[in-house]
């Protein structure tokens, strides 16, 4: 087979591998970022980027393959439509050069951005509409970018077209399908714990008027009060851990615990980081769970640990989806740790109901480890 053969036959590979990460409900993200790395990989450029514009004259999705998180640190926030960027979004098609600095369209980049030279872009298309744009930039072998190359880069925008309106179409499928379910909770809500709140209230105000006259009656209403509070309670708490954080319908597990462990670098002396390993295909309510084990896992590092660095990892092994979260803080006596609002049972008690398990390791001085596994 020639070299040429087994060029497109991975091109082919990978645009598939594009598409059908739809179909495993990745979110858009991810589903962009695959597409982006086998463009870069395939056409042997140091740098490639894909974007999505927004209303605002920024980028609602930016995702980029060569610029490590250090470097986007010091970039500062991603583009704005302006510049080359800008003026592909408007006019829609392809734009090959051998050093983008001399076209009069480019403008400037931030100080910290790396230098760009031979470029290729091409729009994404959804018939007339552009969708977004994908570029690639200093190809690592000599001569520059290619007309082969921008038909291969073509058929990737092609198939990100395909990727998006089909990522789009099913995110929005969920929103509605979450919507309803927020509607029948609401429902429940009403008719069960309303119902119970108004029993509460009347049983509580049967019991002051009693206090004096009858005291005997009116403790046997408190005991009331006290059971139909309880049964409220609970009935709150089914409803509450029914309900889906928006984050995940939007972004996925990933891209949310993602987002989640950079808020809380910024806001926190520690420095937090993510470790992200290709997920399995989850359940829903396993979502929820990893996510809200990984939320009060990360709480306790935060304000309980003194910890200079906390970790998170996400991913899966032997069919089994993983989830770790450690840090390198004071550490505490697991033995001993029940009462002191650390919610180890409630983590442990998230993980049971979806058929896993949480374990929590740590000794004074030699910070902690927790870790969830749940059968895919």
């Amino acid at each position: 087979m020639s070299s040429e053969s087994e060029d497109r036959d991975a091109a082919l590979h990978a645009v598939s591998s594009a598409v059908l990460a739809v179909t495993r409900h990745l979110s858009v993200r991810e589903v962009l970022q695959v597409i982006v790395r086998s463009a870069r990989r395939l056409l042997d450029a140091r740098y490639a980027a894909l974007g999505v514009p927004d209303d605002q004259g920024a980028f609602a999705e930016f995702v980029a393959e060569g610029i490590s998180d250090e470097q986007w640190d010091e970039i500062g926030p991603t583009p704005r439509q302006h510049g080359m960027l800008g003026a592909m979004l408007r006019e829609g098609a392809p734009v090959r050069l051998p050093d983008i600095r001399r076209d009069p369209r480019f403008e400037y980049w931030p100080r910290a951005h790396p230098v760009l030279k031979d470029f290729l872009g091409v729009p994404i298309l959804d018939g007339d509409e552009v969708l977004g744009i994908i570029f690639l930039s200093n190809k690592r072998s000599p001569g520059g970018f290619t007309e082969a190359d921008q038909r291969l880069l073509t058929m990737f925008a092609a198939h990100a077209a395909i990727a998006l309106t089909n990522a789009r179409l099913y995110e929005r499928g969920r929103e509605l399908t979450l919507v309803e379910e927020r509607t029948r909770m609401a429902r429940e809500l009403h008719d069960a714990v309303t119902q119970k709140l108004f029993s509460l209230r009347l049983t509580a105000q049967a019991a002051a008027s009693l206090v004096v006259a009858d005291p005997a009656r009116a403790l046997r209403e408190l005991d009331r009060v006290e059971r139909l509070a309880g049964e409220a309670l609970a009935e709150l708490r089914a409803v509450i851990v029914e309900l889906r954080p928006a984050e995940l319908d939007r972004h996925g597990l990933a891209e949310t615990l993602r987002k989640h462990v950079r808020l809380l670098d910024r806001l926190h002396p520690a420095s937090f980081s993510f470790e992200e390993s290709p997920v399995c295909e989850l359940e829903p309510a396993i979502e929820v769970a990893v996510l809200r084990v990984a939320q009060e896992a990360l709480h306790n590092a935060s304000r309980h640990s003194a910890a200079r660095a906390v970790g998170v990892r996400l991913g899966c092994a032997g069919g089994r989806v993983v989830l770790e979260v450690s840090d390198d803080g004071a550490g505490f006596d697991v033995t001993v740790a029940t009462g002191r609002g650390l919610g180890i049972a409630s983590m442990s008690d998230r993980a049971e109901a979806v058929g896993g398990n949480v374990r929590v390791r740590s000794e004074p001085g030699r910070g902690t480890l927790v870790r969830m596994e749940v059968p895919a």
